[in-house]
Protein backbone atom coordinates (compact mmCIF):
# COMPACT_ATOMS: atom_id res chain seq x y z
CA UNK A 1 0.00 0.00 0.00
CA UNK A 2 2.89 2.34 0.70
CA UNK A 3 4.34 1.57 -2.71
CA UNK A 4 1.00 2.23 -4.41
CA UNK A 5 0.66 5.51 -2.51
CA UNK A 6 4.08 6.52 -3.85
CA UNK A 7 2.99 5.47 -7.33
CA UNK A 8 -0.03 7.78 -7.13
CA UNK A 9 2.19 10.60 -5.96
CA UNK A 10 4.64 10.10 -8.85
CA UNK A 11 1.92 10.00 -11.52
CA UNK A 12 0.22 13.05 -10.06
CA UNK A 13 3.42 15.10 -10.05
CA UNK A 14 4.54 14.13 -13.57
CA UNK A 15 3.18 16.70 -16.01
CA UNK A 16 3.53 14.49 -19.10
CA UNK A 17 3.14 11.17 -17.32
CA UNK A 18 5.60 8.35 -16.67
CA UNK A 19 6.15 5.06 -18.43
CA UNK A 20 5.95 1.73 -16.65
CA UNK A 21 9.72 1.41 -16.88
CA UNK A 22 10.25 4.88 -15.35
CA UNK A 23 7.88 4.09 -12.49
CA UNK A 24 9.61 0.78 -11.86
CA UNK A 25 13.00 2.50 -11.68
CA UNK A 26 11.76 5.22 -9.30
CA UNK A 27 10.05 2.78 -6.96
CA UNK A 28 12.74 0.12 -7.14
CA UNK A 29 10.48 -2.74 -8.32
CA UNK A 30 9.91 -4.68 -11.53
CA UNK A 31 7.75 -3.51 -14.42
CA UNK A 32 5.43 -6.43 -13.74
CA UNK A 33 4.81 -5.17 -10.20
CA UNK A 34 4.04 -1.67 -11.53
CA UNK A 35 1.51 -3.05 -14.03
CA UNK A 36 -0.19 -5.03 -11.28
CA UNK A 37 -0.31 -1.94 -9.02
CA UNK A 38 -1.75 0.18 -11.82
CA UNK A 39 -4.46 -2.39 -12.45
CA UNK A 40 -5.39 -2.55 -8.76
CA UNK A 41 -5.54 1.23 -8.47
CA UNK A 42 -7.75 1.47 -11.53
CA UNK A 43 -10.07 -1.15 -10.08
CA UNK A 44 -10.22 0.90 -6.87
CA UNK A 45 -11.52 3.86 -8.89
CA UNK A 46 -8.44 6.02 -9.31
CA UNK A 47 -8.49 7.77 -12.73
CA UNK A 48 -5.13 6.58 -14.07
CA UNK A 49 -4.84 7.07 -17.83
CA UNK A 50 -2.38 6.11 -20.54
CA UNK A 51 -1.08 8.64 -23.06
CA UNK A 52 1.14 8.22 -26.08
CA UNK A 53 4.59 9.67 -25.43
CA UNK A 54 7.52 9.29 -27.84
CA UNK A 55 6.36 5.91 -29.14
CA UNK A 56 5.71 4.80 -25.58
CA UNK A 57 2.66 4.86 -23.34
CA UNK A 58 2.95 7.05 -20.26
CA UNK A 59 0.69 6.86 -17.22
CA UNK A 60 -0.75 9.95 -15.55
CA UNK A 61 -3.47 10.82 -13.05
CA UNK A 62 -6.51 12.66 -14.41
CA UNK A 63 -6.73 15.67 -12.12
CA UNK A 64 -10.15 16.70 -13.42
CA UNK A 65 -11.63 13.73 -11.58
CA UNK A 66 -10.57 15.39 -8.32
CA UNK A 67 -11.84 18.89 -9.01
CA UNK A 68 -13.56 19.10 -5.63
CA UNK A 69 -10.40 17.97 -3.92
CA UNK A 70 -8.26 20.44 -5.85
CA UNK A 71 -10.68 23.27 -5.02
CA UNK A 72 -10.19 22.49 -1.33
CA UNK A 73 -6.47 23.14 -1.73
CA UNK A 74 -5.45 19.52 -1.09
CA UNK A 75 -3.74 17.26 -3.59
CA UNK A 76 -4.47 13.55 -3.80
CA UNK A 77 -1.08 12.61 -2.35
CA UNK A 78 -1.70 14.97 0.59
CA UNK A 79 -5.02 13.29 1.25
CA UNK A 80 -3.39 9.86 1.10
CA UNK A 81 -0.79 11.04 3.62
CA UNK A 82 -3.57 12.22 5.94
CA UNK A 83 -5.29 8.86 5.82
CA UNK A 84 -2.00 7.07 6.24
CA UNK A 85 -1.29 9.05 9.42
CA UNK A 86 -4.84 8.96 10.73
CA UNK A 87 -3.99 6.21 13.19
CA UNK A 88 -1.21 8.38 14.63
CA UNK A 89 -3.69 11.20 15.22
CA UNK A 90 -6.03 8.95 17.17
CA UNK A 91 -4.09 9.79 20.33
CA UNK A 92 -6.22 12.93 20.35
CA UNK A 93 -9.37 10.83 20.65
CA UNK A 94 -9.78 11.75 24.29
CA UNK A 95 -9.28 15.46 23.73
CA UNK A 96 -11.75 18.12 22.55
CA UNK A 97 -10.34 17.73 19.03
CA UNK A 98 -11.92 14.31 18.44
CA UNK A 99 -15.13 15.67 16.96
CA UNK A 100 -13.29 18.26 14.87
CA UNK A 101 -10.93 15.59 13.54
CA UNK A 102 -13.85 13.38 12.49
CA UNK A 103 -15.57 16.36 10.86
CA UNK A 104 -12.45 17.23 8.87
CA UNK A 105 -12.17 13.71 7.47
CA UNK A 106 -15.86 13.71 6.55
CA UNK A 107 -15.21 16.76 4.36
CA UNK A 108 -12.26 15.05 2.71
CA UNK A 109 -14.36 11.95 2.05
CA UNK A 110 -16.94 13.98 0.16
CA UNK A 111 -14.33 14.64 -2.53
CA UNK A 112 -13.86 10.93 -3.31
CA UNK A 113 -15.80 8.20 -5.00
CA UNK A 114 -16.93 5.24 -2.85
CA UNK A 115 -14.29 2.99 -4.44
CA UNK A 116 -11.52 5.49 -3.81
CA UNK A 117 -12.71 6.03 -0.27
CA UNK A 118 -12.73 2.29 0.44
CA UNK A 119 -9.15 2.03 -0.79
CA UNK A 120 -7.89 4.90 1.36
CA UNK A 121 -9.69 3.65 4.47
CA UNK A 122 -7.44 0.58 4.40
CA UNK A 123 -4.37 2.72 5.07
CA UNK A 124 -4.82 2.92 8.87
CA UNK A 125 -4.97 -0.89 9.02
CA UNK A 126 -1.25 -1.10 8.26
CA UNK A 127 -0.23 1.60 10.74
CA UNK A 128 -1.37 1.59 14.37
CA UNK A 129 -0.60 3.74 17.39
CA UNK A 130 -1.04 3.09 21.09
CA UNK A 131 -2.54 6.06 22.87
CA UNK A 132 -0.60 7.55 25.76
CA UNK A 133 -2.23 8.01 29.17
CA UNK A 134 -4.28 11.17 28.89
CA UNK A 135 -6.23 13.48 31.11
CA UNK A 136 -9.99 13.34 31.27
CA UNK A 137 -11.36 16.33 29.40
CA UNK A 138 -14.41 17.98 30.93
CA UNK A 139 -17.59 18.77 29.04
CA UNK A 140 -16.60 22.43 28.69
CA UNK A 141 -13.07 21.76 27.39
CA UNK A 142 -13.98 22.08 23.67
CA UNK A 143 -15.46 25.56 24.12
CA UNK A 144 -12.55 26.56 26.37
CA UNK A 145 -10.05 25.59 23.65
CA UNK A 146 -11.93 27.58 21.03
CA UNK A 147 -12.20 30.71 23.17
CA UNK A 148 -8.60 30.58 24.31
CA UNK A 149 -7.37 30.14 20.73
CA UNK A 150 -9.48 33.08 19.57
CA UNK A 151 -8.28 35.20 22.48
CA UNK A 152 -4.63 34.39 21.68
CA UNK A 153 -5.12 35.31 18.01
CA UNK A 154 -7.02 38.52 18.76
CA UNK A 155 -4.92 39.48 21.82
CA UNK A 156 -7.91 39.64 24.16
CA UNK A 157 -7.82 39.15 27.90
CA UNK A 158 -9.72 36.27 29.48
CA UNK A 159 -11.26 35.97 32.94
CA UNK A 160 -11.60 32.50 34.38
CA UNK A 161 -12.07 30.45 37.54
CA UNK A 162 -9.45 27.74 37.90
CA UNK A 163 -8.94 24.77 40.21
CA UNK A 164 -5.38 25.08 41.48
CA UNK A 165 -3.88 21.77 42.64
CA UNK A 166 -1.16 23.69 44.46
CA UNK A 167 -3.53 25.63 46.73
CA UNK A 168 -6.36 23.08 46.43
CA UNK A 169 -8.76 25.94 45.81
CA UNK A 170 -10.76 27.39 42.94
CA UNK A 171 -9.22 30.79 42.19
CA UNK A 172 -10.13 33.63 39.83
CA UNK A 173 -7.65 34.88 37.24
CA UNK A 174 -7.43 37.43 34.45
CA UNK A 175 -4.97 36.15 31.88
CA UNK A 176 -3.44 37.15 28.56
CA UNK A 177 -3.26 33.90 26.54
CA UNK A 178 -0.28 33.42 24.22
CA UNK A 179 -0.40 29.75 23.24
CA UNK A 180 -2.54 26.62 23.54
CA UNK A 181 -0.57 23.38 23.36
CA UNK A 182 -0.91 19.64 23.88
CA UNK A 183 1.64 17.73 25.98
CA UNK A 184 1.76 14.48 27.96
CA UNK A 185 -1.89 13.66 27.42
CA UNK A 186 -3.26 17.07 28.41
CA UNK A 187 -4.09 20.50 27.03
CA UNK A 188 -2.47 23.64 28.43
CA UNK A 189 -2.62 27.37 27.90
CA UNK A 190 0.50 29.49 28.29
CA UNK A 191 -0.52 32.94 29.50
CA UNK A 192 0.68 36.07 31.27
CA UNK A 193 -1.08 36.92 34.53
CA UNK A 194 -0.99 40.77 34.76
CA UNK A 195 -1.74 40.74 38.50
CA UNK A 196 1.42 38.71 39.13
CA UNK A 197 3.51 40.19 36.34
CA UNK A 198 4.64 36.76 35.18
CA UNK A 199 3.84 33.98 32.72
CA UNK A 200 2.17 30.77 33.88
CA UNK A 201 0.66 27.65 32.38
CA UNK A 202 -2.82 26.38 33.16
CA UNK A 203 -4.29 22.94 32.53
CA UNK A 204 -7.38 23.53 30.42
CA UNK A 205 -9.10 20.53 32.01
CA UNK A 206 -9.09 22.39 35.37
CA UNK A 207 -10.74 25.57 34.07
CA UNK A 208 -14.22 25.80 35.62
CA UNK A 209 -15.57 28.94 33.94
CA UNK A 210 -14.10 31.10 31.19
CA UNK A 211 -15.14 34.44 29.68
CA UNK A 212 -13.39 36.26 26.83
CA UNK A 213 -13.43 40.00 27.53
CA UNK A 214 -13.31 42.94 25.09
CA UNK A 215 -10.15 44.23 26.71
CA UNK A 216 -7.10 43.95 24.45
CA UNK A 217 -3.47 43.45 25.40
CA UNK A 218 -0.21 44.11 23.58
CA UNK A 219 1.92 40.94 23.44
CA UNK A 220 5.20 41.31 25.27
CA UNK A 221 8.04 40.48 22.88
CA UNK A 222 10.25 39.49 25.83
CA UNK A 223 7.88 36.71 26.91
CA UNK A 224 9.35 33.36 25.93
CA UNK A 225 6.41 31.31 24.70
CA UNK A 226 8.16 27.93 24.44
CA UNK A 227 9.53 27.92 27.98
CA UNK A 228 8.15 24.42 28.58
CA UNK A 229 10.66 23.16 25.96
CA UNK A 230 13.38 23.39 28.62
CA UNK A 231 11.70 20.60 30.60
CA UNK A 232 11.30 16.92 29.81
CA UNK A 233 7.74 17.44 31.02
CA UNK A 234 5.36 20.39 30.80
CA UNK A 235 6.82 22.45 33.61
CA UNK A 236 7.63 26.13 33.18
CA UNK A 237 10.46 28.05 34.69
CA UNK A 238 13.85 26.84 35.72
CA UNK A 239 17.06 27.75 33.98
CA UNK A 240 18.40 24.96 31.75
CA UNK A 241 21.43 23.27 33.26
CA UNK A 242 24.04 20.83 32.01
CA UNK A 243 22.91 17.37 33.07
CA UNK A 244 25.06 14.24 32.74
CA UNK A 245 23.64 10.75 33.28
CA UNK A 246 25.41 7.40 33.07
CA UNK A 247 23.45 4.36 31.88
CA UNK A 248 24.51 0.76 32.43
CA UNK A 249 25.14 -1.46 29.35
CA UNK A 250 21.73 -3.15 29.72
CA UNK A 251 19.95 0.19 29.36
CA UNK A 252 22.34 1.81 26.88
CA UNK A 253 20.73 0.57 23.61
CA UNK A 254 17.24 1.65 24.73
CA UNK A 255 18.47 5.14 25.57
CA UNK A 256 20.61 5.48 22.45
CA UNK A 257 17.70 4.84 20.06
CA UNK A 258 15.62 7.78 21.31
CA UNK A 259 15.91 11.55 21.34
CA UNK A 260 14.71 12.85 24.68
CA UNK A 261 15.74 16.46 24.12
CA UNK A 262 17.19 18.41 21.16
CA UNK A 263 20.28 19.33 23.18
CA UNK A 264 21.31 15.77 24.03
CA UNK A 265 24.63 14.19 23.10
CA UNK A 266 25.67 10.56 23.58
CA UNK A 267 29.01 8.89 24.27
CA UNK A 268 29.56 5.14 24.57
CA UNK A 269 32.45 4.17 26.83
CA UNK A 270 34.74 1.16 26.47
CA UNK A 271 32.95 -0.60 29.36
CA UNK A 272 29.63 -0.45 27.46
CA UNK A 273 28.12 2.31 29.57
CA UNK A 274 26.40 5.21 27.83
CA UNK A 275 26.86 8.80 28.98
CA UNK A 276 24.06 11.19 28.03
CA UNK A 277 24.48 14.95 28.28
CA UNK A 278 21.79 17.60 27.75
CA UNK A 279 20.73 21.05 28.89
CA UNK A 280 17.33 20.86 30.55
CA UNK A 281 15.48 22.19 33.58
CA UNK A 282 16.22 20.21 36.74
CA UNK A 283 12.66 19.51 37.84
CA UNK A 284 10.25 16.75 38.82
CA UNK A 285 9.91 15.49 35.24
CA UNK A 286 13.67 14.94 34.99
CA UNK A 287 13.85 13.13 38.35
CA UNK A 288 10.92 10.88 37.45
CA UNK A 289 12.54 10.01 34.13
CA UNK A 290 15.86 9.07 35.75
CA UNK A 291 14.10 6.97 38.39
CA UNK A 292 12.21 5.06 35.68
CA UNK A 293 15.49 3.33 34.78
CA UNK A 294 16.00 2.09 38.32
CA UNK A 295 19.59 1.12 39.23
CA UNK A 296 20.64 1.28 35.58
CA UNK A 297 20.92 5.07 35.59
CA UNK A 298 23.16 7.26 37.72
CA UNK A 299 23.30 11.06 37.73
CA UNK A 300 26.85 12.38 37.43
CA UNK A 301 25.95 16.07 37.32
CA UNK A 302 24.67 18.29 38.75
CA UNK A 303 25.48 17.04 42.22
CA UNK A 304 22.29 18.39 43.81
CA UNK A 305 20.20 16.32 41.37
CA UNK A 306 22.13 13.20 42.36
CA UNK A 307 21.43 13.96 46.05
CA UNK A 308 17.73 14.52 45.30
CA UNK A 309 17.50 11.18 43.48
CA UNK A 310 19.25 9.40 46.36
CA UNK A 311 16.84 10.91 48.89
CA UNK A 312 13.87 9.71 46.85
CA UNK A 313 15.34 6.20 46.59
CA UNK A 314 15.86 6.08 50.36
CA UNK A 315 12.32 7.33 50.98
CA UNK A 316 10.98 4.65 48.64
CA UNK A 317 12.91 1.93 50.44
CA UNK A 318 11.69 3.14 53.83
CA UNK A 319 8.12 3.18 52.52
CA UNK A 320 8.36 -0.43 51.33
CA UNK A 321 10.24 -1.60 54.44
CA UNK A 322 7.37 -0.40 56.67
CA UNK A 323 4.92 -2.64 54.79
CA UNK A 324 7.24 -5.59 54.18
CA UNK A 325 8.66 -6.67 57.56
CA UNK A 326 10.80 -9.36 55.97
CA UNK A 327 12.65 -6.89 53.78
CA UNK A 328 16.32 -6.68 54.75
CA UNK A 329 17.61 -3.28 55.74
CA UNK A 330 20.52 -3.71 53.36
CA UNK A 331 21.47 -6.04 50.56
CA UNK A 332 24.35 -6.58 48.19
CA UNK A 333 23.97 -5.39 44.64
CA UNK A 334 22.74 -8.23 42.44
CA UNK A 335 23.38 -8.49 38.71
CA UNK A 336 20.16 -8.07 36.78
CA UNK A 337 19.42 -8.96 33.20
CA UNK A 338 17.52 -6.61 30.95
CA UNK A 339 15.28 -3.79 32.04
CA UNK A 340 12.27 -4.13 34.34
CA UNK A 341 9.97 -2.68 31.69
CA UNK A 342 11.04 -4.76 28.70
CA UNK A 343 9.21 -7.74 27.25
CA UNK A 344 10.41 -10.87 25.53
CA UNK A 345 10.26 -9.04 22.20
CA UNK A 346 13.50 -7.04 22.11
Amino acid sequence: MIRQWKLLKETEAARYGLTVEQLAERLGVTSRTIRRDLAQLQEAGFPLEQRQRDARRAWSLNREAFKGLMDSGLTLSELCALYFSRALMEFLAGTPFRQDLASAFEKFEQCLTPAQLKYLEDFPKVLAAKAEPRKRAGDHAPSHVGRLTTAALEHRRVSMSYHSFHSRKVKNYVIEPYQVYYAQGGLYVFAVVPAYGEARQFAIERIKTLHMTDERFVPDATVEVARHADSLGVNLGGTPESVTIEFQPEAAPYVAEREYHPSQSLETRDDGCLVLKMRVAVDYALSAWVLSFGPRARVLAPRRLAHAILEQVEDMRANYAQRLPGLATSHAARPQKGLPFTTKAR
